[in-house]
C-alpha cells in the first residue's frame, strides 16, 4: 500500500501541501486531479523523491519500484525496439552474462531467472507496446533519433510500460498521444497488473482506466470511490450537505450566542450560560465552500455570415512539395453550422489537412472553392512557443486594438480570464494554461467563419475544458476539432470525417463505434503479430478486418438511424412550443385575440404531450443503439 502521511510542502513561502494523507491500496488505479496549480505535479515529485517534503512522509510496499516516464526523450541511434528492451536492465544484464558465462552453475542461474522474468516473451510485449502507440513494424527498427520529439516522448512513455514498476507514475500522458494512442492507452492501463496514479485532465480517460479520483485542493488528498463523473457527483452531494450542516449550525451558534448573551449575567442562569459557553466553544465551524470559479471562453460570433457551402474541396490533393501530396482524392464540403472532427493516427494527414483548410497551404491539384471570402482561425499547440516571451496580454490587446482604449483592452482580455495582473504579466511568466488562453482569444479574436482547433486541450484541467465546451456551442461558424479528448469530440462534434490512407474521408459512425473498430482492428493486429512470432496461420488480413468492421457498421446503421429519427422528432417538437410559449407570453393576445390565445393553449397541451412521447421513443432508441454498440465491442 501507498501511504502518504501528513504530507506538507512549501514553495516560496506559498503551502502546497498542508499535512496531506491517503493511503491507496495495492494495485489500484487512481487518477489525481485538481484545478492548474493545485499541486498536482509537485506530489509527484516528491512521490519520485525528486524534492524533500517540509514535513511527514511517503511509505512504499518493500523492494516495490517507482516508474514514471523520462522527461527527456530517448535520441540516439539505438531503434526503437531496442531502446525500450534496454529499460529493463536486469534482463540485459543477464542476457550479457549469458553470453560469456563458462561455470554450468552460473549459466543454469541465468537461464532460471531468465524464465522467472519472462525474457523470452519481452520482444513481443515491447513490439505489441510500441504498436499500440502508433509504430509499426518499420517504425520500430528505426533509430531514435529520426523521430520528432513527440514521438520520441510516446518511446519514453513505452518503455515505463513495458518495464510493469510496481508504482506507475504517469502526468498527463496522452499529452503526446492522438485519439488513436489514448483509447490503446486506455484499455493498457485498465489491466496494467500494478498501481498506477495518473495525472490528467481526459475525462473519458478518468472514467474508464481508473477505479478512484484522488482530489488535491487547498492542499488537501481526498480519496474518492468510482471514475471522474462518480467523483464529481458525490463531491457535488458532499458539498450540498456541508453547506446545509453549516446553515444548521450557524443557526445553533446564534441561539447559543443570544442565550449566552441574554442570561450571563443573572445569577439564576449563570451555570446555564458558562454551559452554553462550552458547547459554544466545542462546536467545530464547517467551512464554507469556496469553489472557484472558472472564467469561461467568449468567442466572437462572424461579424458576416456566408450562405452554404463555406468550402467546397473537388479531387484536391496537398503537400508541402510539388509531386509529393500527402492527402489525395480530396471530395468533400464544409457547411457554416459544420462540427467536425478530425480522427486518426498521427502522421496520417490531420494537421496538413487543417492547412489545407485555413489556406496556409495550397492544393497541389484540384480545387477549393470559397476559400477566398472565408475568414479562418487556425489554433495549434505549438503556437504557444510562437508567443513573444518578453510580452504581456495587454500587449497583444495594443496590437490587435489599436485605436481601443485602455479600459476597453483590459475588458476584452477579462472576458478570457485575464485579470489585471495577469494582463501584465510575461508570457513567459504565464503557465500552460494561461497561455493556451490567450492563444485561444488571439486565435478567434476577429470572429472567423471557420474555427480550426488542433488540440487545444492539452494544458487546460477538466472544468477549463467543459467552459471550451460550452464556449464552442455558442459560436455561430464553423469548428474543425482535432483533438485526443474523447469527451470533448462527443460533446462539440456532430461529423467525424478519417484521415488514412492518404485521404479524407467522412465516417458515417459516432466515437464509440469509431473506438470498437479501432481496438477491435489493433486486437487483430497484435494477435497476428503474436502468431507469426509462434509460427501459426489463418490470421485475418487488413481486407477481412475492413469487411468485419463495415457488417458491424451495417448491422448498427438501422439503430442508429431509428435513434437520429427519435433525436430530431424531439427537436421539432421542442422548437414549436418554444415557438407557442413566445406567442403565449404575449399579454395583448388574450385581450385582442382570445380564440387565438386558446387555440394556441390547447395547441401546446398536445405538443406537449408528443414530445413526451418522441422524448421516450428517443430514450429507448439510444439504449437500443449503445447496447449494440457495446455488444459489438465486446464480439470484437
Amino acid at each position: 500500500m501507498l501511504h502518504i502521511n501528513d504530507l506538507t510542502y512549501r514553495i516560496e513561502g506559498k503551502l502546497i501541501l498542508d499535512q496531506a494523507t491517503v493511503a491507496i491500496p495495492t494495485g489500484h488505479k487512481v487518477g489525481l486531479v485538481g484545478r492548474n496549480g493545485a499541486g498536482k505535479t509537485t506530489l509527484l515529485r516528491l512521490l519520485k523523491s525528486e524534492i524533500a517534503p517540509d514535513d511527514g512522509s511517503i511509505s512504499t510496499p518493500r523492494n516495490a519500484r517507482i516508474g514514471h516516464v523520462a522527461q527527456e526523450a530517448p535520441g540516439g541511434d539505438d531503434s526503437l525496439i531496442d531502446w525500450v528492451l534496454s529499460a529493463d536492465t536486469e534482463r540485459a544484464s543477464l542476457l550479457d552474462e549469458a553470453e560469456h558465462a563458462t561455470d554450468p552453475t552460473r549459466i543454469s542461474d541465468i537461464q532460471i531467472r531468465l524464465t522467472d522474468i519472462d525474457a523470452h516473451s519481452a520482444p513481443a510485449r515491447a513490439a505489441q507496446i510500441l504498436s499500440g502507440l502508433g509504430f509499426d513494424d518499420a517504425a520500430q527498427r528505426r533509430a531514435c533519433r529520426e523521430f520528432s520529439g513527440g514521438w520520441r516522448m510516446r518511446v519514453a512513455l513505452a518503455s515505463i510500460l513495458f518495464l510493469e514498476p510496481e508504482i506507475l507514475l504517469l502526468d498527463e500522458p496522452t499529452n503526446y498521444l492522438d485519439l488513436e494512442g489514448t483509447l490503446w492507452l486506455e484499455s493498457h492501463l485498465k489491466s496494467y497488473p500494478h498501481t498506477v496514479l495518473m495525472v490528467s485532465h481526459d475525462r473519458d480517460l478518468l472514467n474508464r482506466a481508473v477505479g478512484s479520483i484522488l482530489h488535491l485542493d487547498r492542499g488537501k488528498l481526498t480519496l474518492y470511490t468510482g471514475g471522474y463523473d462518480d467523483f464529481e457527483e458525490t463531491r457535488r452531494e458532499k458539498q450540498r450537505l456541508e453547506l446545509k450542516l453549516k446553515k444548521k449550525q450557524d443557526e445553533q451558534r446564534r441561539h447559543l450566542q443570544t442565550f449566552i448573551d441574554r442570561f450571563k449575567a443573572k445569577a439564576s442562569k449563570a451555570a446555564q450560560a458558562q454551559s452554553r459557553v462550552k458547547a459554544l466553544a466545542k462546536m467545530q465551524p464547517i467551512a464554507a465552500q469556496t469553489d472557484e470559479r472558472v472564467v469561461p471562453f467568449v468567442f466572437p460570433q462572424p461579424q458576416k455570415m456566408i450562405a452554404s457551402p463555406l468550402l467546397r474541396i473537388e479531387n484536391a490533393s496537398v503537400g508541402y512539395a510539388p509531386g509529393q501530396a500527402i492527402l489525395n482524392n480530396l471530395n468533400l464540403r464544409l457547411d457554416h453550422d459544420d462540427r467536425i472532427a478530425l480522427l486518426g493516427q498521427n502522421g496520417n494527414g490531420k494537421s496538413t489537412f487543417a492547412k489545407l483548410i485555413a489556406g496556409r497551404l495550397k492544393p497541389l491539384a484540384g480545387h477549393v472553392f470559397g476559400a477566398q471570402k472565408v475568414d479562418v482561425g487556425y489554433f495549434a499547440q505549438h503556437q504557444l512557443d510562437d508567443l513573444n516571451p518578453s510580452d504581456t496580454p495587454y500587449d497583444y490587446m495594443v496590437k490587435y486594438l489599436p485605436d481601443a482604449t485602455e479600459a476597453q483592452r483590459r475588458t476584452r482580455l477579462g472576458t478570457f480570464g485575464f485579470s489585471a495582473q495577469k494582463a501584465d504579466t510575461k508570457c513567459s511568466l504565464l503557465s500552460g494554461g494561461e497561455k493556451a488562453r490567450l492563444l485561444l482569444a488571439l486565435t478567434a479574436f476577429y470572429g472567423p467563419h471557420i474555427l480550426i482547433l488542433d488540440e487545444p486541450t492539452n494544458h487546460l484541467d477538466v472544468d477549463s475544458r467543459e467552459a471550451l465546451i460550452r464556449a464552442l456551442m455558442e459560436y455561430d461558424g464553423a469548428v474543425i476539432l482535432i483533438s485526443h479528448d474523447r469527451h470533448l469530440v462527443e460533446a462539440t462534434a456532430d461529423r467525424l470525417w478519417i484521415v488514412r490512407d492518404g485521404t479524407v474521408t467522412s465516417y458515417d459512425g459516432d466515437m464509440e463505434s469509431y473506438r470498437a473498430e479501432l481496438l477491435a482492428e489493433r486486437g487483430a493486429k497484435g494477435r497476428e503479430k503474436s502468431h507469426n512470432r509462434e509460427g501459426t496461420t489463418g490470421v485475418q488480413n487488413r481486407s477481412d478486418q475492413r469487411r468485419i468492421a463495415a457488417e458491424r457498421r451495417a448491422e448498427l446503421a438501422p439503430l442508429r438511424k431509428s435513434m437520429q429519427a427519435a433525436e430530431s422528432a424531439v427537436e421539432k417538437l421542442t422548437k414549436q412550443i418554444a415557438a407557442l410559449d413566445s406567442l403565449l407570453g404575449d399579454p395583448d393576445l388574450y385581450a385582442k385575440q382570445p380564440a387565438k390565445a386558446q387555440a394556441a393553449s390547447l395547441q401546446r397541451g398536445q405538443l406537449s404531450k408528443k414530445l413526451s412521447e418522441a422524448e421516450d421513443a428517443w430514450l429507448a432508441a439510444s439504449e437500443a443503439f449503445e447496447a449494440a454498440t457495446r455488444e459489438s465491442a465486446e464480439a470484437g
